[in-house]
C-alpha cells in the first residue's frame, strides 16, 4: 500500500470509528486502529492481523506483556506502552464505575468487582475490601505481593479498617496460574487474619481467590 493509499485507509478507519464506534469492526481492525496512533507512515493492517493471530482475542492482546507484544514485527515500545495504557485506563474506569453504590453481598458480586483489576494479572496481587454494615464499599486497597505471613501482616490489613471505621473486610488475591484452589499457606494466613479481626471487632467476611474466569470462596469451603 502506498503512503497516499495508507493515509486514506487510516482516515476511513478513523471516520468509521467516529461514526459507529466499534460496530462492524473485526478484532484485527480494532487493533489496527490502535496501532495507527503509534506507527506513523506505515500500513498497520498486517500487524493487526498478526497480533490477533498470536493472542487470539482482544482480551489476550490487552493482557499480553510489553515483551510479548514486541515479538510482533513492527510493534515497538510506543505501541506496546499504548496498549498497556488502554488496559490500565479500563481498569481505572471499571474501578470508578463499579464502586458506585454497589452492595458487595455475595462472592459472585465481589468476584465481578475484582476480576478486571487482578484476575488476569501475571503477578500475584493481594487486596482488602473495606465495607460498612450494609455491605457497601468504603475503600479498597491493592498491593503487589504473595499472600504470606511476611507480607500480609494483620497490622497492615486492619490499620486502614480502623482508620476508615470499617465494620467488615473481605480479603482477596489472584492466582496467576489459573487455578483458584487455596494452598495451605492461603488457608493458614486467612485463619490468622480472621482471629486478629475478632480481637479488633472487625469481621473477615470472606477470602476470595481469583483467576481471570473463576474464583473460590474460602467461606463457601467452610474455611472461615
Amino acid at each position: 500500500m502506498t503512503a497516499k493509499n495508507n493515509n486514506g485507509h487510516r482516515k476511513r478507519l478513523r471516520e468509521r470509528f467516529l461514526h459507529y464506534g466499534f460496530d462492524g469492526f473485526l478484532d484485527y481492525e480494532i487493533i489496527e486502529l490502535l496501532l495507527t496512533f503509534g506507527t506513523p507512515m506505515k500500513d498497520c493492517k498486517q500487524m493487526g492481523k498478526d497480533v490477533i493471530n498470536k493472542f487470539k482475542t482482544l482480551s489476550g492482546v490487552i493482557n499480553a506483556s510489553p515483551d510479548e507484544l514486541k515479538q510482533i514485527n513492527g510493534i515497538g515500545d510506543t505501541n506496546s506502552i499504548y496498549i498497556k495504557i488502554i488496559k490500565e485506563f479500563n481498569k481505572r474506569l471499571s474501578r470508578e464505575t463499579s464502586s458506585q453504590n454497589i452492595s458487595l453481598d455475595s462472592p459472585e458480586i465481589i468476584f465481578n468487582f475484582l476480576k478486571e483489576r487482578i484476575g488476569s494479572e501475571k503477578k500475584e496481587y493481594f487486596t482488602v475490601i473495606f465495607i460498612d454494615s450494609k455491605n457497601r464499599l468504603i475503600i479498597d486497597d491493592v498491593s503487589v505481593g504473595i499472600l504470606n505471613a511476611s507480607l500480609v501482616h494483620p497490622r497492615e490489613v486492619f490499620k486502614k479498617a480502623i482508620l476508615n471505621n470499617t465494620s467488615h473486610v473481605v480479603i482477596a488475591h489472584n492466582h496467576p496460574s489459573g487455578d483458584p484452589n487455596p494452598s495451605n499457606e492461603d488457608i493458614d494466613t486467612t485463619k490468622r487474619l480472621v482471629e486478629a479481626g475478632k480481637i479488633l471487632g472487625i469481621s473477615v467476611i470472606d477470602h476470595l481467590i481469583i483467576t481471570e474466569s473463576r474464583f473460590v470462596s474460602l467461606k463457601e469451603l467452610n474455611l472461615i
